[in-house]
């Protein structure tokens, strides 16, 4: 499908707008799969939320400013790349937590409790390591955590709170319709950014590479040393490797120069190739167990 996006570029821009509504649909469809019984016994592992919320904003951050110096990236390319690390989990991440057979519950929690302390953290994190003063757009980041996160799925429970008999048949499929739609917004976002990723240097492009795979590996290392079961690591490896790249590149360009968000760009296109890759390995797994 990214080849496609690349050859004919502008039949994915012109569906643009359609990444949202696409978005909504697979948290409703996820929505369809949970219940209010999921959310409790998440919210009795206080330690767990803990956990996942160190590992985004400590993990990720150092491994982003280890990863620039190592690698002796551009001052605004090592900038943008932070930012990409100081930023909360995206909703990417919880359609690839339930693609992968993770805990879907956890995932939203974490990614709207990542939202909320990114106001604070997000600016302290960015001093920190940037030394630079930004400011984060709470407002429309929680906006879209509502509209695109706990709108559909708060929808998608009640219908099959309401509705078992009529929602039962259908959740085998729902798998299949988030697969899908996640095809379709990679394609999108890589036609997107076709322009910049022209210009991009190797050294990013590996930065980028080990950012994300370096986050799903340790989110799900730190998962078995604490002896969670596998769900509870996959969920972790994601809720760790995706970040809310979309807000770094936002961030980049109201507070940079425009070379500060190619590595956020450049990550919305990696971290959703490489979590649908390995949800597909873990789903495989799964079916040869």
């Amino acid at each position: 499908m990214c080849l496609l996006a690349w050859w004919q570029t502008s039949w994915f821009l012109s569906l643009k707008p359609a990444i949202l509504p696409l978005l909504a649909l697979i948290m409703f469809a996820m929505g369809l799969t949970l219940s209010l019984r999921d959310f409790r016994r998440v919210l009795t592992l206080p330690l767990l939320i803990a956990l996942g919320v160190s590992l985004q904003f400590i993990l990720m951050p150092l491994l982003a400013w280890l990863i620039g110096r190592g690698l002796a990236l551009d001052t605004l390319l090592a900038t943008g790349l932070i930012l990409v690390g100081a930023s909360p989990g995206g909703t990417a991440s919880n359609v690839m937590t339930y693609l992968a057979g993770g805990n879907v519950a956890l995932s939203i929690t974490l990614t709207a409790l990542s939202t909320l302390l990114a106001v604070i953290l997000t600016p302290w994190l960015s001093w920190l390591y940037i030394d630079a003063a930004i400011a984060v757009p709470v407002g429309s980041m929680l906006q879209t955590i509502l509209m695109l996160v706990i709108a559909p799925v708060a929808g998608g429970m009640l219908l099959n709170q309401c509705l078992p008999r009529l929602v039962t048949p259908i959740q085998q499929f729902c798998p299949m319709l988030a697969t899908l739609a996640i095809v379709f917004i990679i394609a999108i976002v890589f036609a997107l950014n076709k322009d910049s990723m022209a210009g991009l240097s190797m050294a990013l492009l590996l930065a980028v590479g080990l950012h994300n795979l370096l986050g799903l590996t340790l989110g799900y290392l730190a998962g078995r040393c604490f002896g969670y079961p596998e769900t509870i690591c996959r969920t972790l490896a994601i809720e760790v490797g995706m970040q809310n790249s979309g807000l770094a590149v936002a961030l980049a360009l109201k507070n940079f120069a425009a070379m500060a968000a190619l590595p956020g760009a450049m990550f919305s296109i990696w971290h959703n190739i490489s979590g649908s890759l390995l949800a597909a390995f873990w789903r495989w797994k799964d079916k040869q167990q």
